[in-house]
């Protein structure tokens, strides 16, 4: 009986999930964040890209 006490009264094992889940959420949200700044970027490479088509063209 005590030592079902002394599980009880642990609390590593909270914290230690406790630590996950805030890492978990982190990586969870830097990943959305790279994911919008990927698209985002890519869309400036490709209208860089157009103008300089256009520029090389003379038609710009």
């Amino acid at each position: 009986m005590n030592l079902f006490k002394n599980i009880l009264a642990n609390e590593d094992g909270a914290t230690a999930i406790e630590y996950g889940l805030i890492a978990a959420l982190i990586a969870v949200a830097a990943i959305t964040a790279m994911g919008a700044l990927g698209n985002s970027l890519s869309n400036t490479f490709n209208l860089v890209s157009g103008d300089m088509d256009k520029a090389q063209d003379g038609k710009f």
